[in-house]
């Protein structure tokens, strides 16, 4: 693996987006690398799972040339490529084990949802969080189902719709962040929660997990593709490329230009 580093030991599956010349980004290689590792967890050798991102940034969210260009490709492409985000989400998700995110600097629209995909997220006072995508002229299909579980539909609709930025304190608020800490305190934060988990007796964990997600239940393949068809339709529109390429080239988006 090159963008996603895998260590296990002594029950603890530890999962580094390692992209931090690109503030991990999310691109083909990393979605394929996530799910792979993710399905390790599937190993009964493994009690947890901690996720992070190498560097001051814990994810930007997806790789916005990635995306620019997953859109411009054949439909055919550009649904496949959504599928396979999809696929990552869902793999996060249905880990069986406890998972707990430790999560810095920013995790902006893929980066917010992987955090909602995870169980637990800890988080550095100051993070930034956002669902980012409607300012690119795109939407959050494929994480919604696994922030909505999070933040309800209440906040949704606010932060859907806008795309702000919000902080730590307000995602631990809402529902996305467990815990907030100062940068100083965050590992040993981290450290304590994981040795909670390790009391846990694993069989009934993975049932506990199972049970608390019957109560909320993860959506199922035709879901997530209904979700992924939904993404690659806006990433190849007029808007969506427009937006994106606008990213890109530092620019402000048409439709800024139009509202001032």
């Amino acid at each position: 693996m090159h963008s996603v580093r895998v260590e296990l030991a002594d029950g603890l599956l530890r999962i580094t987006l390692a992209r931090p010349e690109r503030r991990n980004a999310m691109d083909e290689a990393m979605l394929d690398e996530l799910t792979a590792a993710c399905q390790r967890a599937q190993d009964p050798a493994v009690r947890c799972v901690r996720l992070d991102g190498e560097g001051p940034v814990f994810c930007a969210g997806a790789d916005i040339e990635w995306m620019r260009r997953s859109g411009a490709a054949t439909e055919t492409a550009n649904v496949a490529e959504a599928l396979r985000l999809a696929r990552c989400f869902l793999a996060l998700a249905s880990v069986p084990c406890p998972v707990l995110a430790v999560v810095r600097g920013a995790a902006l629209g893929g980066g917010t949802g992987l955090a909602a995909a995870a169980d637990v997220v800890f988080a550095a006072e100051g993070t930034r969080f956002g669902f980012t995508e409607v300012r690119l002229g795109i939407v959050p299909a494929v994480i919604s189902p696994f922030a909505l579980r999070k933040i309800g539909a209440s906040a949704a609709l606010r932060w859907f719709q806008s795309g702000a930025i919000f902080d730590a304190a307000a995602a631990e608020r809402m529902g996305l962040v467990h815990g907030c800490f100062p940068e100083n305190e965050l590992e040993a934060a981290a450290g304590k929660e994981l040795a909670e988990w390790r009391l846990a007796a694993p069989l009934a964990q993975r049932e506990a997990k199972v049970l608390a997600l019957a109560q909320a239940p993860l959506p199922d393949a035709a879901r997530m593709e209904a979700l992924a068809l939904i993404i690659a339709r806006r990433r190849a529109s007029p808007e969506g490329q427009a937006g994106l390429g606008a990213f890109l080239e530092r620019r402000k988006a048409p439709w800024i230009a139009e509202t001032n």
